[in-house]
């Protein structure tokens, strides 16, 4: 125990190198610890992400997309066979349908102007180019109705409720959803009615997209809307989620070989993946400055060690002269090498924990402002030319996405602060241990006739 005792108190026989030595070993404790914090957030990010972002995949009927192209749409048999399929975790099924003056008493919110004057939308999604002379102005741009068997999104868009209530997307009733700017326009509140299809329709609610041609729209419980167009079974689209972005891909090619060739499947694993690049390059980068962050703490303290063993070679000799051991001249050294440790690492350990998530932040804005702001941009892109009712999932999928990548903190948990001062105390024991036990062989009468 005094050869203990006498360890920790030779901590503190130099206060110089005391102070230099406990503020390296704090610095390159507490840059351990942060790189160690920022590694484990950003983990538990990437988990995150691959489980609620980016893990969607997107079914059309063949040769279809929006209102253009061609083939035969969707059926509810077939999608039950998707819903079986490994790590599907839901399916929305979605039906869409146009609203004129022909089948609905509401009038578009949007003006054709230059743009919309150039096509002329006939009802059923037909497209015929209209020659300059008939650009008159007539043409009104069609409402857009959406069927969900999924209310809380469609195609991967939140619906943001102004007013009112959701609709029950399993039910068959005569309820809707409608646009803000679409209520302006035809004075519509929650619980007004409006005709469509011949069918008097009740609005439950009122919800607001922040886009014009999103909030021109009409939201039907599925059923409701393949009963009214007389689409019984029919399917426009469907949007699959994955359990994780990691078995998009096996899902998708277990889809493709489900659905044939009646389906166009498609999903953004390549843009997901891009947009998660950034975090990867945060974990070799944490990795990396933590296993140089532990190498620096071992060599500093093997080489610190090493010269205060060497410095005193003559206490040591005396010590084996007066009968003292080699473990307990080791067990003096090993003592001192935990004090100084200890009182770096608690210094490092504090340090670490106030700094911590300012560097996470640092390390994830410099390494997604370039390449999450592309990802981001193309998985907009994508999601724009599947042209859903709601305006595309890109553009909400975006921004959504690059908010998850930007909102990582750090969380410094007991566990980690005990693992790190247990593995700093090894450290200093294996870096004092053996200087002090090879230095400890050396005979008195050799050490004597060297002094």
């Amino acid at each position: 125990m005094g050869f203990i005792i006498r360890g920790a108190k030779n901590a503190f026989r130099n206060t110089i190198r005391t102070v230099s030595i406990v503020a390296i070993l704090a610095l390159v404790t507490g840059l351990a610890l942060t790189m160690l914090l920022a590694r484990q957030a950003v983990q538990t990010k990437i988990e995150s992400v691959k489980s609620s972002i980016g893990n969607t995949i997107n079914i059309a009927p063949a040769g279809a997309q929006g209102f253009e192209g061609g083939g035969e749409p969707l059926t509810a048999d077939q999608l039950a066979g998707v819903v079986k399929q490994a790590h599907v975790v839901n399916v929305t099924e979605t039906l869409r349908d146009r609203l004129s003056g022909d089948n609905s008493s509401l009038v578009s919110s949007i003006e054709a102007g230059t743009l919309g004057r150039r096509f002329r939308g006939g009802n059923g999604g037909t497209t015929e180019i209209q020659g300059g002379a008939a650009g008159n102005g007539t043409f009104t741009p069609p409402v857009e109705a959406t069927g969900t068997s999924d209310a809380s999104t469609v195609s991967g868009a939140a619906i943001k409720l102004t007013s009112g209530a959701n609709i029950d997307a399993g039910s068959n009733d005569n309820v809707a959803l409608i646009g803000a700017d679409l209520a302006t326009k035809n004075n519509l509140q929650v619980g007004s009615t409006f005709t469509a299809y011949n069918a008097t329709i009740t609005v439950k609610g009122i919800f607001d997209t922040g886009t014009k041609f999103a909030n021109n729209a009409v939201i039907f419980p599925l059923a409701t809307l393949q009963r009214l167009s007389d689409q019984p079974g029919q399917i426009s689209a469907a949007t699959v989620q994955v359990d994780s972005i990691s078995n998009l891909a096996s899902a998708t090619a277990a889809i493709k070989s489900t659905l044939g060739d009646k389906a166009d499947v498609t999903n953004q694993q390549d843009t997901s993946s891009e947009a998660l690049a950034p975090l990867e390059n945060i974990k070799g980068i944490t990795l990396f400055s933590l296993i140089g962050a532990v190498a620096a703490g071992a060599v500093i303290i093997f080489l610190t060690m090493l010269m205060i063993v060497r410095e005193r070679r003559r206490e040591i000799g005396v010590f084996k002269a007066i009968g003292a051991s080699n473990a307990k001249i080791t067990t003096q050294f090993v003592s001192e090498a935990t004090v100084l440790t200890l009182l770096g690492s608690v210094v490092g350990v504090l340090g670490g924990a106030l700094l911590s998530n300012s560097v996470v932040s640092l390390l994830v804005s410099s390494n997604t402002s370039a390449e999450t702001g592309r990802g981001v941009r193309q998985l907009a892109g994508g999601g724009a030319r599947m042209i859903t009712s709601f305006g595309g999932p890109g553009g909400g999928f975006g921004r959504g996405f690059q908010g998850t990548l930007q909102n990582i903190h750090a969380t410094v948990g007991y566990e980690i602060i005990l693992y790190g001062l247990l593995g700093a105390v090894i450290i200093a024991i294996i870096g004092s241990a053996i200087p002090a036990f090879l230095i400890s062989k050396v005979r008195p009468a050799e050490v004597m006739r060297g002094e």
